[in-house]
């Protein structure tokens, strides 16, 4: 799966973090800054679900 976050640098590392918990991240690229607001930034993730070790 791919995935955009888009926000300020709190927001996408409080998302970021929310993710890691559902989803095993495969890549992520550096932030980019949004090319209307300089404020907030763009991060592209590739993640893949984790696997549920209960049976």
């Amino acid at each position: 799966m791919r995935f955009r976050l888009h926000g300020t640098p709190a927001e996408t590392a409080t998302a970021l973090t929310a993710i890691t918990q559902v989803l095993h991240i495969r890549q992520i690229s550096r932030p980019s800054p949004n090319r209307r607001s300089p404020l907030l930034q763009r991060i592209y993730l590739h993640a893949t679900p984790r696997e549920d070790p209960r049976p």
